[in-house]
């Protein structure tokens, strides 16, 4: 049986709610690779342009951009085709483990103005993960 997407998107939610604690680096990685993998498949984008995001290797294509903007979607922190500052937040607090909350939500306060500049989804998302990376890389943590 195929999940759709608010399905699959259901499902990650209600796992990282349902966790009473939040997840270390390795427990969050591996809980990102279904939606690594769904987003992969709806943008159709290939490996070797976004396996290394996390690594800070952000390939300027469209495609690219729209699998930012799908893991954004899909982990819930894009409300109306816009990203959401709070919601961003409250994500951090539910998934990132203790030593990296502080840092990451540092990076979402310092980038959290990058996306107004943009009316597209796709680059506004790029442009603000660009930033967080850039930010603190120590801290980035991308599906």
């Amino acid at each position: 049986m195929m999940m759709d997407q608010k399905e699959l998107c259901m499902l990650v939610v209600v796992i990282l709610a349902c966790s009473t604690d939040a997840m270390t680096r390795q427990q969050l990685k591996n809980s990102s690779k279904m939606l690594k993998k769904n987003c992969m498949a709806k943008i159709g984008v290939a490996e070797d342009l976004i396996g290394n995001i996390e690594k800070g290797q952000f390939i300027e294509e469209r495609d690219v951009m729209c699998y930012i903007a799908c893991i954004y979607q899909m982990t819930q922190v894009v409300k109306n085709n816009k990203l959401n500052y709070e919601a961003s937040l409250k994500q951090v607090d539910i998934m990132y483990p203790p030593e990296l909350k502080d840092s990451a939500k540092a990076a979402i306060e310092k980038c959290k103005d990058i996306s107004k500049k943009y009316k597209d989804i796709c680059e506004a998302s790029y442009w603000s993960a660009k930033c967080m990376y850039e930010y603190d890389p120590k801290s980035f943590i991308f599906a």
